[in-house]
């Protein structure tokens, strides 16, 4: 039989991380934009300074209504136009309420990226918060509430956020409101919270695609540059605290077969210097299945189908003085619960006696930084990541010198950040999982304190 020949790679190209140009349009709204060749689908996220901080006293969760609200009618089209007009342009639009602030994500088509802007930018200027439409998003969101509590992922992570963090912090309570502080939204405080705080002079619109043949000033001016709003001074950001003394609190669900695992504390934001360190060792500990958790927990005593370390920044301020979490997470079966904790704590010590390896480094750079190119190729990826560190309040070239940096840091620094990041006797455990099965053989691993509270 004869085939054809088997295509040849070409040469390798040199990549950076795209750098965006800036401006700002008169009504104060600043952009950033970037030319992506090829990239037919533009995405614009726009990013509005409304941090879960801001949320009146007893209204937690009116962040997340209102982002949820700006697709449910304007001045010019009812809720269900809205949608429409969105299908007819190829468009979608998503939302979402976190700590920094709530932001839009726009996906268009190039060829109707004007019928896109225009959506969104009477989205942002005219939202209608119509009683009923609000009213129905609340109760939505009321009905989601049980299914979250019923989920062990995200009841681990409300615990821990409960545990780390003090009362007054915000980030202390669930992102997207409490049964009791939701119900108690209208559309009354929808449009409260949007007037005090939604202004085009604070916002951010990050704009990434293939440009070509379309002069986006202009089309900026003609879409949201008509929005109109106040100036106003940036809303203080509130210094994070925590106490992570090591403790267990394990969330009793009697009869559960399996135990969700959540190990977690406060670390540095990416303003830090060790930031590239930590990502490094973070992901040699526990960032891919060849990770040193996964071979231990996964292959060697088959406890988890899978157990993750991450780093995830919670809010960073102008100054430089944000935090991030630093986590564990992964389900083991009830029965090797203790065993489990007791063989990551003997990992970690581990890694601080003996450190990582050469090969380990190598590794972890070569699936960080030699896969970034396919992780950037569309401009929904580019403009999150832009968005990312403008929330962050990072320089436009914070990502291509990361990658930089990534590359040079030594086994040696990632070691040390590694063990900076999870020492045993900083870390707060949550277990989810049933207390009478596993709360004596947790005892045992002698972590901490351990407490057992209701579901």
């Amino acid at each position: 039989m004869t085939f054809h020949p088997q295509p040849q790679p070409g040469a390798p190209k040199p990549w950076d991380f795209p750098a965006p140009g800036r401006s700002t349009l008169p009504n104060g709204l600043t952009v950033l934009s970037s030319h992506r060749p090829g990239q037919q689908v533009v995405a614009v996220e726009v990013l509005l300074a409304a941090p879960l901080d801001a949320e009146p006293e007893g209204l937690d969760g009116v962040a997340t209504i209102m982002a949820r609200a700006f697709s449910e009618g304007t001045d010019k089209h009812s809720a269900e136009e809205f949608m429409a007009e969105l299908e007819r342009s190829g468009a979608t639009l998503d939302t979402h309420a976190d700590h920094p602030g709530v932001r839009l994500s726009l996906e268009v088509p190039a060829s109707r990226l004007d019928k896109g802007l225009g959506l969104l930018s009477d989205a942002l200027r005219a939202p209608a918060f119509p009683d009923g439409e609000v009213g129905r998003l609340v109760n939505n969101r009321l009905d989601e509430i049980p299914h979250e509590l019923a989920n062990p992922a995200r009841r681990a992570a409300m615990a821990l956020s409960k545990e780390l963090f003090p009362p007054a912090l915000r980030c202390s309570r669930p992102r997207q409101g409490t049964e009791e502080t939701v119900a108690r939204i209208d559309a009354a405080a929808v449009r409260a919270f949007y007037d005090a705080h939604v202004r085009p002079s604070s916002a951010t619109a990050v704009v990434v695609g293939d440009l070509t043949g379309i002069d986006l000033d202009v089309l900026l001016a003609d879409t949201v540059g008509e929005w109109k709003g106040a100036s106003a001074e940036p809303r203080p950001l509130p210094a994070i605290t925590a106490n992570d003394t090591a403790r267990v609190m394990i969330v009793d669900r009697p009869g559960a077969v399996q135990t969700q695992v959540l190990i977690g504390r406060t670390g540095p934001d990416r303003h830090d210097p060790v930031w590239a360190a930590q990502v490094l060792g973070t992901y040699c500990l526990g960032g891919t299945l060849t990770s040193r958790l996964d071979r231990v927990l996964r292959e060697e005593k088959g406890y988890t189908y899978g157990v993750r370390a991450f780093g995830q920044v919670l809010l960073s301020t102008p100054e430089g003085t944000g935090a991030s979490l630093l986590g564990i997470s992964g389900s083991v079966a009830t029965e090797v619960t203790g065993p489990a904790l007791a063989d990551t704590w003997q990992v970690l010590r581990t890694l601080a006696a003996e450190g990582l390896t050469d090969d380990e480094r190598d590794v972890a750079v070569q699936n960080l930084v030699g896969v970034a190119p396919l992780r950037y190729e569309t401009a929904s990826a580019v403009a999150a990541t832009l968005a990312d560190q403008v929330e962050q309040f990072l320089p436009d070239d914070f990502q291509a010198h990361l990658y930089a940096r990534l590359a040079r840091t030594g086994t040696v620094e990632a070691t040390a950040a590694a063990v900076s990041a999870f020492p045993l006797d900083r870390l707060v455990v949550v277990l989810v999982g049933d207390a009478s099965a596993i709360a004596d053989p947790v005892r045992e691993v002698g972590i901490g304190p351990v407490e057992v509270i209701a579901a």
